[in-house]
């Protein structure tokens, strides 16, 4: 594609980077084929191809509108636009530079600055989400008539299962905690460690480190996402000189912006080279079991049926792999056909917030797919994905690592029963 980026752009970081990616696209509209809006809604603007146009029209000066903001901020950054193209365009690389141009020249609505605040500067930060989350559990039993549709919002409380004994293991392993996962699904990293420690390997999760940064890189505030990256790898950086083999990625969401942060920090002298080896380590959980001996766990499913949805950012990024589906066939679940698996589910970070109404529609579509064959249990591979599903599926979601436990299994089988 040719383009004509204005000189006050055109020398920047942003506009040699948007050049490159720009220069790439053929426009031929193969991305369409797998973009979850452009599906639901059919317009072109909803489509990758389309917000490729816009964000070019923006990076050759043409003043964009509240139109504009309207559709670029309709995408999921799903990625699953990456996997059908071609021509190889990093479309979402073009997307948050894309964003970050109009929300500085597009003024939004007090209450949607608001909000967009409020997630960076709450959600964002275990403590304070904590203090959040406890005071929603108590207002859970008020919140009836036209408040009940927030019920849907609040994790449900969950009761915590313990962290193996401290060990000196020849093996070490760091855990990437997040924000909202060690709050609201506590008891994934947990399970994590649990079999690692089975299979002789210390999980470490470093006191520091934090958000990914996925929050503020979506919201157009990547110089705080880059500040997260560089507190996270300043907390990990003592356990790799200590010989840490991988960091763990539970949260598929968090493992693609980690897996990005080599790129982020490519040009920060103090950082690049220690951003570029986080992502090099940073492996998703299956991926680290897949090569370990697992025949322990041969017969603990069963031959329950379980139904996977793979997130997004587990299929799309491509610094993580996705070995789950293997691994609980091994296990001894029967995994159930799931149709369009490759699509959303509508969760996407903070998308299921700021974008409700198409959210739930890709979720009644996503749980209808994978409630068609009847399965047990839902299991996924990120909390936003698990908690967005959970608040409107009929039977229990987890994450799949809870499944390799059979203390896990015991709530499930009383569910279903």
């Amino acid at each position: 594609m040719q383009t004509s980026i204005i000189d006050a752009l055109r020398d920047t970081e942003d506009g040699r980077e948007a050049d490159r990616i720009l220069r790439a696209c053929t426009h031929c509209g193969f991305c369409t084929a797998t973009c979850p809006t452009y599906q639901l809604l059919g317009d072109e603007r909803d489509g990758p191809r389309g917000r490729i146009y816009l964000i070019k029209q923006v990076l050759e000066g043409e003043t964009p509108t509240e139109k504009t903001q309207y559709h670029l901020d309709r995408c999921l950054t799903c990625r699953a636009c990456e996997t059908t193209c071609p021509s190889g365009v990093e479309y979402a690389k073009l997307a948050d530079i894309g964003r970050d141009l109009v929300d500085r020249q597009v003024e939004r609505p007090a209450r949607e600055r608001w909000l967009r605040w409020l997630l960076r500067h709450v959600v964002a930060y275990r403590r304070r989400f904590a203090v959040v989350h406890a005071l929603g559990q108590i207002a859970r039993p008020f919140l009836v008539g036209r408040l009940a549709p927030l019920r849907q919002k609040l994790p449900p409380r969950r009761p915590r299962v313990d962290w193996p004994q401290a060990s000196e293991r020849s093996r070490l392993m760091l855990v990437h905690d997040g924000c909202v996962q060690p709050v609201a699904t506590p008891n994934t990293n947990a399970h994590a460690a649990r079999i690692l420690d089975q299979l002789g390997i210390r999980l470490v999760a470093a006191s520091g480190a934090g958000c990914c940064g996925a929050l503020s890189q979506h919201l157009s505030h990547r110089a705080e996402a880059h500040d997260f990256a560089r507190a996270n790898i300043d907390a990990w950086w003592p356990y790799i000189e200590q010989g840490a083999e991988a960091i763990v990625i539970t949260a598929s969401g968090c493992g693609a912006s980690i897996t990005e942060y080599g790129y982020m920090l490519r040009n920060d002298p103090a950082y690049a080279e220690k951003a570029a080896r986080v992502s090099e380590l940073a492996r998703d959980l299956s991926d680290i079991l897949a090569d370990e001996d697992l025949s322990a766990l041969a017969d603990i499913g069963g031959g329950r049926r379980v139904a996977y949805h793979p997130p997004c950012t587990l299929q799309n990024a491509p610094g993580l792999h996705d070995k789950i589906g293997v691994i609980l066939a091994g296990a001894g679940y029967k995994l159930t056909h799931v149709s369009n698996a490759h699509l959303c589910c509508g969760s996407a970070g903070s998308y299921s917030i700021l974008q409700p109404e198409i959210a739930n529609q890709l979720r009644a579509d996503k749980l209808s797919s994978l409630g068609a064959d009847n399965p047990e249990v839902i299991v996924t591979a990120n909390v936003g994905c698990q908690l967005h599903l959970e608040a409107a599926a009929g039977v229990p979601v987890r994450h799949w690592i809870e499944l390799l436990e059979p203390e896990a299994l015991k709530p499930v089988r009383a569910a279903a029963a």
